[in-house]
């Protein structure tokens, strides 16, 4: 089984408000339509409203590491491997997903991130062989095999408000 780890614990200080919230509708949209087959939340800083499965993670505040083994310690044990999305990544398609999966099951290792021109990107794959190495920094401290994703578009990363895609007119 491959599950999901969205990770959306942080503070958001940089935003001013829950950005969490704001997107997470998108990037479970994205989730459920690949071939995952079971999905966390991770909420830390701010209660999350969710239809999906949401884990509190009270050392949230520890860093990026913290979320991410709250919510490997969350998936049951069947499953195999984790992909792990941010929920401030609100252009995230399910191809994407699904590419760095494919990877996997070609045994391409168990560590792998997407790649958009060459830049280390999300999701990002773990084995479960991998979720002991997770250290605070998060799976941006573990060197992945990058899975070239170009042709589909970065899933975005909103740090500002002035980040997030407004409606055209």
């Amino acid at each position: 089984m491959i599950a999901a780890v969205i990770l959306a614990a942080g503070e958001a200080s940089r935003f001013g408000s829950p950005k969490q919230q704001l997107m997470l509708a998108d990037v479970l949209r994205a989730v459920r339509a690949s071939a995952v087959e079971e999905i966390i939340v991770v909420e830390g800083a701010y209660e999350l409203k969710s239809d999906a499965p949401v884990v509190q993670c009270v050392e949230w505040a520890q860093g990026p590491g913290a979320s991410l083994r709250c919510g490997l310690e969350a998936l049951p044990a069947e499953a195999e491997a984790a992909v792990v999305v941010l929920a401030d990544g609100p252009d995230l398609v399910p191809e994407a997903i699904d590419r760095v999966i494919d990877a996997w099951h070609e045994h391409r290792g168990d560590v792998l991130a997407a790649s958009y021109g060459g830049a280390r990107g999300h999701p990002v794959l773990l084995g479960r062989t991998a979720w002991g190495d997770v250290p605070d920094e998060g799976a941006r401290a573990l060197t992945p095999e990058l899975v070239p994703c170009d042709d589909l578009g970065a899933p975005g990363d909103v740090d500002y408000p002035k980040d997030l895609r407004r409606p055209e007119a």
